[in-house]
């Protein structure tokens, strides 16, 4: 049986962005003279720019600000993020299974794409620019079996899919959030997944086989 394929978020989930997001907000609050406290933006990663670009400024504002914070992630946020602990693993485990790895993420897709090529993660696909339900699409269409996140609308993603919800607590959601949401498992993080894949892959092929018994009976 084919190993199954996994989607997995980006920001706090396979990539430490917090201290590149804060330097291209920091950077806009000198541009702009808004305050902006960047602890509180990093506290919430996930949702599209728009919407944390809207806390600071009003309306009319918002996409000018959003063109602008994009224009300076390339050089300034990207350059300073970091891998999770365990990103790598747990993708060399879903590929050493035979399986394949999609990348599905809130951030645009050239940033989104720049992050994992500077990070050098080996996956078979990348999607940017779609949250929650939104990212569903993206990942029926790649046969993702799961999909794993730190965020509410990551759950949302999982269940337009079809997929198995996998919470990882190290984004704003703590374990009981995520279980409360409706993940079908939490993780503390990407540290915990190969051992998890390992037993989801098994159960799966399991299942199909008795499945075909069933079937020949």
């Amino acid at each position: 049986m084919t190993a199954p394929a996994i989607g997995f978020d980006l920001d706090l989930t396979l990539a430490d962005s917090r201290a590149g997001i804060a330097a291209v907000y920091r950077l806009l609050s000198a541009e702009t003279g808004v305050p902006i406290d960047t602890d509180a933006v990093v506290s919430r990663i996930g949702p599209p720019l728009e919407v944390e670009i809207g806390y600071w400024f009003p309306p009319e504002r918002v996409a000018a600000m959003a063109d602008r914070y994009r224009a300076m992630y390339r050089d300034v946020a990207v350059p300073v993020t970091t891998a999770m602990p365990g990103a790598a693993a747990a993708i060399a485990a879903v590929r050493a299974a035979g399986g394949r790895v999609i990348v599905v993420s809130g951030k645009n897709r050239a940033d989104t794409e720049r992050t994992v090529r500077f990070l050098e993660l080996p996956v078979e696909e990348v999607v940017g620019g779609v949250f929650g339900a939104g990212k569903g699409e993206a990942l029926r269409r790649f046969g993702a079996a799961a999909y794993v996140g730190d965020h509410t609308g990551d759950i949302d993603a999982a269940r337009t899919a079809g997929a198995v919800a996998v919470g990882v607590t190290t984004g704003a959601f703590d374990r009981v959030a995520l279980s409360a949401y409706g993940a079908d498992v939490t993780l503390p993080d990407l540290l915990a997944f190969p051992d998890w894949y390992t037993e989801f892959r098994e159960s799966r092929c399991t299942a199909a086989i008795s499945g075909q018994v069933n079937a020949d009976e």
